[in-house]
């Protein structure tokens, strides 16, 4: 902790749990979809998965009124349906709390669209923990290129090399690793309802209460 002054946190998977997303894009999008189109619910999954995974890591995927318009239903209105599954990860406000304690510049870096993070701020109040929100798209760039990075630090000009990213993407980790964040960690259990994530070459983080600031 003696060589980070600003710490980078993504949303969901990091300091929420991925749960509430996985099971809405897996179960509850497919559900209305279904019936919707007067569809069997594993034929509306066979139909949507791919679709869904051609546009994996582009802003779109994380755009509530692409899939709108995409699918033909209010999404920001089914997020709202299921919000009861929006959790926040264990000792997470524990450790936002102790960063701001010990002098650290805190920032949440989400791909989560605006809509998302207004209905997960009143659901969890995170925001009230955290001194900078930044989403990728005020940007146009989600953070798995390279542009969101440079235009992150015309915004909030930080060390690279005194600054840890907390991530559970792989492919948001590498970009930015390529562009010089100093340190970077993984998440090991972004879904508390699925087995642990494979992380690759990156350290990881199983639980906040690990790596609390001392």
């Amino acid at each position: 902790w003696n060589t980070i002054d600003t710490v980078l946190l993504d949303m969901d998977g990091t300091l929420l749990d991925l749960n509430f997303d996985t099971f809405f894009w897996t179960e509850h999008v497919p559900l209305r979809y279904a019936e919707k189109h007067a569809m069997e619910l594993e034929a509306a999954k066979q139909q949507l998965y791919p679709v869904f995974r051609r546009i994996e890591g582009t802003l779109n995927w994380y755009c509530v009124d692409y899939w709108s318009d995409t699918l033909g239903l209010d999404i920001a209105a089914l997020k709202a349906e299921i919000d009861h599954l929006i959790a926040i990860h264990p000792y997470v406000t524990d450790f936002l709390d102790q960063l701001r304690q010990h002098g650290k510049t805190s920032v949440l870096v989400t791909n989560a669209h605006p809509k998302s993070l207004q209905l997960k701020f009143e659901r969890t109040a995170l925001h009230n923990h955290i001194e900078h929100v930044v989403c990728s798209h005020e940007f146009g760039v989600p953070k798995e290129q390279q542009d969101f990075w440079h235009r992150l630090h015309e915004r909030l000009p930080y060390d690279n090399a005194r600054t840890l990213l907390i991530d559970d993407s792989l492919p948001v980790l590498r970009s930015a690793r390529q562009y010089g964040i100093g340190h970077l960690l993984a998440v090991k259990h972004p879904d508390s309802q699925l087995p642990p994530k494979d992380v690759e070459e990156f350290d990881a983080v199983r639980c906040f209460s690990e790596i609390l600031p001392k």
